[in-house]
């Protein structure tokens, strides 16, 4: 087993902890429901926040690490916000549209397409986010 990257650790505890760590720009949770927002997913927060943050629209430089396939809604946003490399641990065989459903990076109508590394700490993302959804139903 390899050891698990600290930006993917970071995802992960900010998931199961709502916590910062190293020199992170910005981080989230889901929040839907709690914003009564249906765009409230953690990427697309993560990415608004890191846009002001930084103040800029395009976060060329930027990596984004998240513990679960980005649904179309957040692979779009991740392409119009130019990030540079995308890291996910858990695959999304029903919501993702990365390696599943739509496969938007691989469209030839996505002006952008960042460098995607699946798979980091796999296991330990399924868990938690089985454990979370297992709790709320």
């Amino acid at each position: 087993m390899f050891p698990i990257p600290a930006p993917m650790r970071a995802a992960l505890d900010a998931a199961a902890l709502a916590a910062e760590h190293g020199v992170v720009i910005a981080t989230s949770a889901n929040a839907p429901r709690a914003l009564h927002d249906p765009t409230a997913h953690a990427e697309m927060l993560a990415l608004r926040a890191a846009a002001a943050t930084l103040g800029v629209e395009r976060l060329d430089d930027c990596d984004l690490w998240v513990t679960l396939e980005p649904c179309a809604m957040c692979a779009g946003a991740i392409a119009h916000a130019r990030i540079a490399r995308l890291y996910y641990g858990a695959s999304d065989p029903k919501g993702g549209a990365v390696e599943h459903g739509p496969m938007l990076f691989g469209q030839p109508t996505v002006h952008h397409r960042p460098e995607i590394y699946a798979g980091i700490a796999e296991a330990e993302s399924a868990v938690l986010l089985r454990d979370f959804f297992t709790a709320r139903r």
